[in-house]
């Protein structure tokens, strides 16, 4: 059974560190990540194959190094991410790849770097299989399939149907394959991946759908990729997928093509959120507590150029409060939190739609900090500059210490690639 973080109110620190040393050495807002809990989730799925950490969802190099040392692959959709896969050690070839591209489209930049590195690709359209083929003719590659449905928590995460940009069209497999071998590429892998929160419901037509592709394909697919989506609870009423029923489905599934085809089948899992999600931690400080009529404010000096989630998504992001003065018996009140961006849209108590909500926290004042938890994925990587607002550091946790691993963005950072009319 898999072991979840406490949900609380009431935080004094993080990864066995009082929030207040945190505060004191890095600054708000801050990022901070627990180690353990990485590679705690990197364990859960050890059943598989191959983990293949979908670094899009937290970018940062000592998370990648971390991951890397712990025998996590890495899947990267932009030049910029194989370039840091590279950075931290990860080899450009091997057996299975270390470095998969995955993307829909090449821009210049990633086709030119995946053709001289021998980066394995992943193509997700016809037109990518077409220009690698022009360009490294005799490869390996695999093909991401659409299976003509999806699912996710929000429309913006379902990654499969005909309404979604992703993967290619799976009634267009057979004229890919026969594309691919006009050039010499040798297709040896199928990836399939239909959205964020995935249950098991959806899981069993993602194997069925796989398994009917695969048989086209034909005996020269030596892997399957589960792909993502795996959920974890951001809320007390969430809960995990069944890990070991998840498994159980893909693992029929190889086996039944492993005697179809009459050869080992590498059954590989692409995580992104379930292995960061939950180490995350946004520190910041209330900066005002406001009454707007019936509404107490919390205003904190982090905004959605920090987590831009629950303004994207309406995502819901446990809250927890500690107190500036040690008093951990605060009574409890509906609050709306929201940040210093000049936007109404700033609020990170909101659903789907921009409703504006209240959370139940303990009663708060201007010095005390405020944590967004579960933040490790999609946090810091889809930051921005709005505002003008810096770039806020991050801090990973590990073996009882706190280490610097992003310093915060300064004023000269922010302008530095801008140039100034004489």
């Amino acid at each position: 059974m898999l072991i979840r973080p406490p949900f609380a109110l009431l935080r004094t620190e993080i990864a066995g560190i009082p929030v207040v040393q945190l505060v004191q050495q890095f600054g708000t807002p801050v990022f901070v990540y627990d180690a353990a809990w990485i590679v705690r989730r990197l364990e859960d799925l050890r059943h598989f194959d191959c983990v293949r950490y979908a670094m899009k969802a937290c970018s940062n190099l000592a998370v990648l190094n971390l991951l890397r040392r712990h025998g996590a692959l890495v899947d990267c959709v932009s030049a910029g991410e194989v370039r840091r896969a590279l950075y931290v050690g990860y080899p450009a070839q091997g057996d299975p790849p270390p470095i998969v591209y995955t993307a829909d489209i090449f821009d210049r930049e990633s086709l030119q770097l995946v053709v001289e590195q021998g980066i394995h690709v992943n193509c997700g359209s016809p037109d990518m299989i077409r220009q690698y083929g022009q360009l490294a003719p005799g490869r390996e590659i695999t093909l991401r399939i659409n299976p003509g449905f999806g699912h996710g928590h929000h429309l913006k995460t379902n990654t499969g149907g005909e309404r979604s940009k992703h993967g290619i069209w799976h009634e267009q497999l057979g004229e890919c394959l026969k594309e691919a071998t006009q050039f010499g590429l040798r297709v040896t892998g199928l990836h399939m991946h239909i959205g964020s929160g995935t249950d098991l419901q959806h899981l069993a037509q993602v194997c069925g759908a796989m398994e009917k592709a695969v048989l086209k394909a034909g005996p020269g697919i030596r892997m399957i990729s589960a792909g993502g989506g795996l959920p974890i609870p951001y809320s007390p009423e969430q809960q995990y997928v069944d890990l070991d029923e998840y498994y159980r489905l893909w693992d029929n599934t190889r086996q039944r093509l492993q005697q179809a085809l009459g050869h080992p089948i590498r059954l590989e899992i692409e995580p992104g959120r379930f292995l960061v999600a939950e180490a995350g931690y946004l520190i910041s400080e209330i900066r005002a507590v406001k009454q707007q009529g019936p509404f107490t404010f919390y205003l904190v000096d982090a905004g959605f150029n920090n987590l831009a989630r629950p303004i994207l998504y309406g995502a819901y992001h446990p809250i927890s409060i500690c107190p500036a003065d040690g008093d951990t018996n605060r009574p409890e009140i509906d609050a709306i939190v929201g940040g210093p961006l000049c936007e109404s849209g700033d609020i990170f108590t909101q659903q789907e739609g921009g409703f504006v909500v209240t959370r139940r926290l303990p009663k708060a004042q201007v010095g005390d900090w405020l944590i967004l938890e579960r933040v490790g994925a999609y946090g810091f990587v889809m930051g921005s500059n709005y505002n003008s607002k810096p770039f806020a550091p991050e801090v990973l946790i590990q073996h009882g210490q706190a280490r610097l691993v992003r310093r915060r963005q300064t004023f000269e950072d922010l302008i530095r690639e801008e140039i100034s009319p004489e």
